[in-house]
């Protein structure tokens, strides 16, 4: 008897293990089918990553240097207006 309900108490763990698996691989299915999951085409992004980081370090790198160009041209601009400023003659 006592062997019989062991087996039993086996099997129902079994089950619930069973189930649970189930479950986690149906919901995995349907969020796949849904679009939400993650596509079945992950090498190809992960090349598409690759070729496209190389353009991203040369267009930062591009960023930079007209950042630069920017901070040269707005302290020429201040300084030409500065000179003007003080180049006018004050009115008294």
């Amino acid at each position: 008897m006592a062997n019989a309900l062991d087996c039993g108490t086996r099997r129902a763990a079994r089950v619930r293990h069973l189930e649970t698996k189930l479950s986690e691989l149906l919901g995995e299915q349907a969020w796949r089918e849904s679009g939400l999951g993650d596509p079945d085409d992950v090498e190809q992004l992960k090349s598409r990553i690759t070729t496209l980081e190389p353009q991203v370090i040369d267009l930062t790198g591009q960023l930079e240097e007209r950042d630069e160009e920017l901070q040269a041209a707005r302290a020429a601009n201040r300084q030409a207006i500065s000179r003007l400023n003080t180049a006018r003659p004050t009115e008294g």
